[in-house]
């Protein structure tokens, strides 16, 4: 199975396009959706979160209380890197535990693992090709302002915890500009596809 990991800074569209990967056949994994499934009550991670963090990071039943966690790393990058060296660990073992899964029964597929934070934590190196989304950096701004409620300065901060998007582009084997809108898009995603496809019915040796 070809493992390829799909990136790109907020705002910028990763989730349209891994939308479109999945309509394509490949097989989708959502970062967000593991990260969310890792601190479920009762779990390692949570505990090690709140053993960090402390129980007002929890909800009254004992579920993490995402939007109390958020205000808390989002002002102070040393608490958000130690929430991502906590969680990293835990989200990749779950990850790799999904694609060895779907490897069995899917050998010559390829698989999608759509994650923001994927080369800022290193986990891109697991994968076969990696793909960058981006955009102009205008245009994500207003995208984020629009779809988050936010001001423009707390978009302006909200991107400042990124990399930059040129420092992520420099690490891709495909690129993928949505500034043009979806259907541009579309049809960047529908030819990154088309490649993929060809490598992944290619015997490993010939890659």
């Amino acid at each position: 199975m070809l493992r390829v990991g799909l990136t790109g800074s907020i705002g910028v569209g990763k989730s349209f396009v891994s939308g479109l990967f999945a309509e394509l056949g490949c097989r989708v994994l959502d970062a967000d959706q593991t990260a969310r499934e890792v601190v479920a009550p009762s779990s390692s991670a949570l505990d090690e979160v709140v053993n960090s963090f402390g129980r007002a990071v929890l909800q009254p039943d004992g579920s993490l209380n995402r939007s109390a966690l958020g205000a808390i790393v989002f002002a102070d990058a040393e608490k958000r890197a130690l929430l991502n060296s906590i969680l990293h660990p835990h989200i990749i073992a779950a990850q790799d535990a999904q694609l060895n899964e779907w490897e069995t029964k899917d050998a010559d597929g390829i698989a999608i693992v759509d994650a923001a934070l994927m080369i800022e934590s290193g986990g891109y190196k697991r994968f076969d090709k990696l793909i960058v989304v981006h955009c102009d950096e205008e245009i994500q701004l207003q995208r984020l302002m629009a779809r988050n409620n936010l001001s423009r300065e707390e978009a302006v901060s909200r991107i400042a915890t990124q990399m930059p998007q040129a420092e992520k582009m420099k690490f891709a084997d495909y690129l993928i500009d949505t500034t043009d809108g979806f259907e541009a898009a579309r049809r960047q995603t529908e030819a990154v596809y088309d490649d993929l496809r060809r490598i992944a019915t290619t015997a490993p040796s010939d890659r």
